[in-house]
């Protein structure tokens, strides 16, 4: 099981948000290419790093202070926040980075997802940012009547190399993951699952862990970490 410690970038600054609401936002002291390297120094191969203000407006924005990350620290990087067009993915893969995230781009325009998948093999993964089933987009801020379980059908066979599950409702409450839908869901599914959203301690990681389920590749801890109710070294011992 991957375990992806995650950098939220909004303003150049690492945040961490509570149900994607930016009026609950808080910062961290820690800059982006800080924590980057002390993931690298813990032992960690993944690192997943969201543009939040790319997310909002809809384009790429913390370009700078990601590419800074990639050029100083060699760790697998999974990238998302704004990318909506082919040009923006051909960018980030040039850029190197391992996997490039696609999320309200992939649902709006399926026609481009397929496209990038049949460009970028295993290349593309998929954020579906889920709010009582439904998928929510444009940085949380649009609803959609989507349901995940239909749109993950939908793009099956498109060649997505792994789907990022975020309970919004549990999305930086610390109040645990939603194990039970992820591992409903990914009994259905033939995309392999990231689990995120919610983790509290290094205990909701070793659950995750202990479940052996192939379908489910990965957990990503975020706002735990930066609060200080997982030690970095703790976690990097689960890898």
């Amino acid at each position: 099981m991957i375990i992806f410690p995650a950098i939220d970038i909004k303003g150049g600054k690492c945040v961490r948000l509570i149900k994607g609401d930016f009026e609950k936002m808080t910062s961290y002291k820690n800059l982006p290419i800080d924590q980057a390297k002390k993931y690298s120094e813990s032992g960690f191969n993944n690192i997943h790093i969201i543009d939040l203000d790319g997310a909002l407006q809809g384009k790429p924005t913390n370009s700078n202070v990601i590419k800074e990350i990639i050029k100083k620290v060699k760790l697998k990087i999974q990238i998302g926040g704004g990318i909506r067009t082919f040009d923006d993915v051909n960018n980030w893969i040039e850029t190197g980075v391992d996997r490039v995230v696609m999320g309200t781009a992939a649902v709006e325009n399926t026609d481009l997802l397929k496209t990038a998948c049949n460009k970028f093999k295993n290349k593309i993964a998929v954020a579906l940012d889920v709010k009582d089933g439904l998928i929510a987009l444009s940085g949380w801020k649009k609803q959609t009547n989507i349901f995940a379980i239909d749109f993950i059908n939908k793009i099956q066979n498109f060649g997505v190399s792994r789907i990022i599950y975020t309970d919004i409702n549990k999305d930086g409450t610390k109040k645990g993951p939603n194990i039970k839908d992820t591992i409903e869901l990914s009994s259905k599914v033939k995309i392999p699952l990231v689990i995120s959203g919610g983790v509290s301690s290094i205990e909701d990681v070793k659950k995750i862990k202990s479940l052996n389920n192939p379908s489910i590749e990965g957990v990503i801890v975020g706002k735990s970490i930066y609060d200080g109710d997982i030690k970095i070294n703790d976690l990097a011992k689960l890898i």
